[in-house]
């Protein structure tokens, strides 16, 4: 079983920030509990070559399942994902603003849908899928993938700009700066800032800031579970763990200690894993 990040080569990492295999097998007619997927700072691919998903979206109550190729943006709420007996999905998550850059579609179209990638992808990512289905190994994959990105990449809509750079600096935390320093370093006002920033990363830099920030927190507590909600919050960033659960409570309607409880029981958590900070 697997759960791990995997990088892109080197050519393709000005698009794709990394690769993410998480491959189940479970006994059939085993209890497969579901998946409360809270919001994370990514664009997602996922190929699904063998059991897809049906996700539920907890504020609206949609549901959505069948769709082999699956393209979601930027979500802001959670939603609930039961898988099948035979999981292995492939995720691309792009760089901030490389979806963009690629489809030339605004971002924020994307923002909290689960949808067919191939309306705005060719059909071939149907072949993609079945590449996907008869790889041998996990290296046999990530070739796959290499491959159809390297060739997405090469009829790319829209050129690099410094806002890309900033989008970057701001998932990757390579530089603390508040919003006013960041459109004085880029040369623009605040409203052309937050135009071209939504059209990157779906959301204005402030709701992208907080997204990463309990992200990380996320992370951190599967990571570490016996650190304490001060520690976790000071960690990262956090004024007080009142902020925390302020954030908590915005992206799940939970406080921390009550989504960690349905988080304790993802399907993950059945051959002891998590999602933690699992880079390779």
């Amino acid at each position: 079983m697997l759960l791990q990040d995997f990088r892109p080569a080197p050519d393709l990492q000005e698009f794709v920030q990394l690769y993410r295999i998480v491959h189940f097998r479970f006994d059939k007619g085993q209890d497969i509990p579901s998946k409360a997927y809270p919001p994370r700072p990514e664009h997602c691919l996922a190929f699904y070559p063998f059991d897809t998903e049906t996700v539920e979206h907890w504020h609206s109550g949609k549901i959505i399942k069948d769709i082999p190729v699956v393209l979601y943006g930027q979500y802001a709420e959670v939603t609930n994902r039961k898988i099948g007996a035979n999981f292995l999905v492939f995720q691309i998550i792009f760089n901030p603003g490389a979806l963009f850059r690629l489809t030339g579609i605004p971002t924020h179209y994307f923002n909290d849908t689960y949808q067919d990638a191939t309306s705005v992808f060719s059909n071939e990512l149907k072949f993609v899928n079945e590449q996907f289905q008869h790889a041998k190994d996990y290296p046999g994959m990530l070739d796959v993938a290499n491959r159809f990105v390297r060739k997405l990449t090469r009829q790319h809509k829209k050129q690099r700009l410094p806002i890309d750079d900033a989008c970057e600096w701001f998932l990757q935390q390579k530089r603390n700066f508040c919003i006013d320093q960041l459109a004085r370093e880029s040369c623009l006002s605040f409203r052309q800032l937050d135009r071209l920033f939504k059209e990157r990363t779906g959301v204005n830099p402030k709701l992208y800031q907080r997204i990463i920030r309990f992200d990380k927190a996320f992370r951190l507590k599967n990571s570490k579970p016996s650190l304490d909600w001060l520690s976790i919050a000071l960690s990262c960033d956090y004024y007080d763990h009142q902020h925390l659960g302020k954030d908590y409570k915005t992206f799940t309607g939970l406080s921390p200690s009550e989504f960690h409880l349905i988080e304790n029981k993802a399907p993950e958590r059945v051959f002891g894993l998590n999602e933690g900070f699992y880079e390779a």
